[in-house]
């Protein structure tokens, strides 16, 4: 569906312009800067709500959709459009990026401008991968995201920075340069083309389906992160700026799970089908292991690093169920967790701010010195460990109705997850929150949250009751794409699950009216 106005190339491009404005701003008008970038991502965040009100959610096809020739001797077009599952991450992006300005505000005062430059790149970037549907495009913008990521790690953040920067770095460009590889392959394997709906529809041998599935695996795994290559993560998240860690958690590591989604599963539909048991073990092992990780963790942003490595372990489980319920469950994980997990680190951010310190010992009693914001943080503990009515709970019970459906033991594992993770959350309150007043606390005379650090994190509060409460809302949007998908998935060997053209059916049906 084509709607005439380049709706997604000004998304990708208005913040990439915007940051080169930035530029040329003296770097004595500081608060201009930061004014400047927080108009842009408003403006960029307006357009982007025509996909939400526009969207055809009764059609599986790409919508919204920009071709043009580009290198006409290579086959490659400047090629964007948006399903389903895309959508959510678009509309995610312009809003997580919004509220990484508001809480960069005063936290940022060294080389302001060029940081908020840096934001708004990588929010073009971060769309363009979402868009793109030439994989010649798409790599260019996978590529792109490192460099302002680095940055802003790098040259913002913490004490460790550099050797949290450089392994972020190598990580993904190893990953990186293994899928550009799968890609080259499959150009010529596909006919000679990057079109990316193209060489989804074609049908390849599954020895190269199970060499390319693994070369894509290295790119997506990392990003996702999967254990075991999972450790760049907890050092970039603790050395990170709190826009940074927002940005990772909320949008970055999505996109190895979304390559699964959009790439591995439709391509290799037999190399994934092969695959689901060990992509099951390795899920579980991340819930588990990454659950267990947090009870010993003394540092607020490791502890919620390493939380996202248990988080994100669901996601993949309930992708790789390969059935309706898990793989929305997961989709729709994945949008929680951006939320969840993002509103956490604007609320160490925050703290932070003020105190200077992440040891969780060095807090204690919080909810009497600033109630509003222990309030707050009690709302995204309690959405990040299921509470029923918050958005936590119904990603992780559709991820484990698809578990049990497909392996009952992937299902019970799942859940014991659940059960550690609830331990390190509810842990973790208790002793910033509730433990003795630590003198150190006092004596800083805490302040409670402002109307700027309101602001931040009240659509955050907002979309964790709107999802938990009426998730239909977004899971309408992939219903078709989800059907599309486990059509592809499973075609090559006609091993659809008995029920599943009935529950297709009824969402179709519910969806269209």
């Amino acid at each position: 569906m084509d709607y005439g106005f380049p709706i997604l190339s000004s998304l990708i491009f208005l913040p990439m312009i915007g940051a080169a404005a930035l530029l040329f701003i003296p770097r004595s008008n500081e608060d201009d800067v930061r004014r400047m970038a927080l108009l842009i991502t408003i403006v960029e965040f307006l357009l982007s709500l025509p996909l939400w009100f526009q969207f055809d959610k009764s059609s599986h096809l790409m919508q919204f959709v920009e071709k043009h020739p580009w290198i006409p001797a290579w086959n490659v077009n400047y090629y964007l459009g948006i399903d389903g599952i895309s959508i959510l991450f678009v509309l995610l992006s312009t809003l997580i990026t919004i509220l990484c300005v508001l809480v960069s505000w005063t936290a940022i005062t060294d080389k302001v401008k060029e940081f908020f430059a840096a934001l708004l790149f990588l929010e073009g970037a971060m769309i363009g991968v979402f868009c793109s549907l030439d994989f010649f495009l798409f790599y260019i913008f996978w590529e792109a995201m490192l460099i302002p990521m680095y940055l802003i790690i790098g040259v913002w953040g913490g004490p460790g920075r550099l050797y949290a920067a450089i392994k972020f770095f190598l990580y993904t460009l190893v990953g990186s340069v293994l899928m550009l590889v799968g890609i080259i392959t499959l150009y010529y394997q596909g006919g000679h083309t990057f079109d990316i709906l193209k060489l989804s529809a074609n049908a390849y041998p599954l020895k190269l389906q199970m060499i390319l599935f693994w070369a894509f695996f290295a790119a997506f795994a990392v990003k996702v992160p999967m254990w075991p290559v999972h450790t760049w993560l907890p050092d970039a998240h603790t050395e990170a700026p709190a826009a940074g860690s927002v940005i990772l958690a909320g949008i970055l590591i999505k996109m190895g799970a979304y390559g699964f989604l959009r790439f591995s599963m439709p391509m290799f539909p037999q190399a994934t089908q092969a695959m689901m048991v060990p992509m099951l073990i390795l899920s579980i092992i991340a819930i588990v292991y990454g659950a267990v990780i947090c009870l010993g963790q003394d540092d607020m942003k490791r502890l919620i690093a390493y939380s996202s490595v248990s988080h994100m372990g669901f996601v993949t489980l309930g992708m790789f169920a390969l059935n309706y319920q898990g793989l929305e469950g997961a989709i729709l994980q994945m949008v929680n967790h951006g939320v969840v997990t993002g509103a956490l680190f604007l609320s160490v951010g925050i703290i932070y701010e003020q105190t200077h310190t992440r040891e969780i010992s060095d807090y204690g009693g919080l909810a009497t010195l600033t109630p509003i914001f222990a309030g707050f943080f009690m709302v995204f503990t309690l959405a990040a460990v299921g509470l029923p009515g918050l958005n936590g709970f119904i990603g992780e019970f559709l991820i484990i109705l698809g578990g049990f459906a497909t392996k009952t033991w992937a299902g019970f594992f799942a859940a014991t997850g659940i059960i550690i993770g609830a331990g390190y959350m509810l842990w973790l309150y208790q002793r910033v929150f509730f433990m003795e007043k630590n003198p150190k606390m006092v004596a800083l005379g805490l302040r409670d949250l402002n109307c700027r650090e309101l602001i931040t994190l009240l659509p955050m509060l907002l979309l964790i009751f709107w999802i938990g409460i009426y998730p239909n809302v977004f899971l309408s949007y992939m219903h078709a794409s989800v059907v599309h998908l486990l059509q592809q998935v499973h075609a090559s060997t006609g091993s659809v699950q008995a029920n599943t053209n009935a529950i297709v059916e009824c969402a179709l049906r519910f969806v269209g009216g």
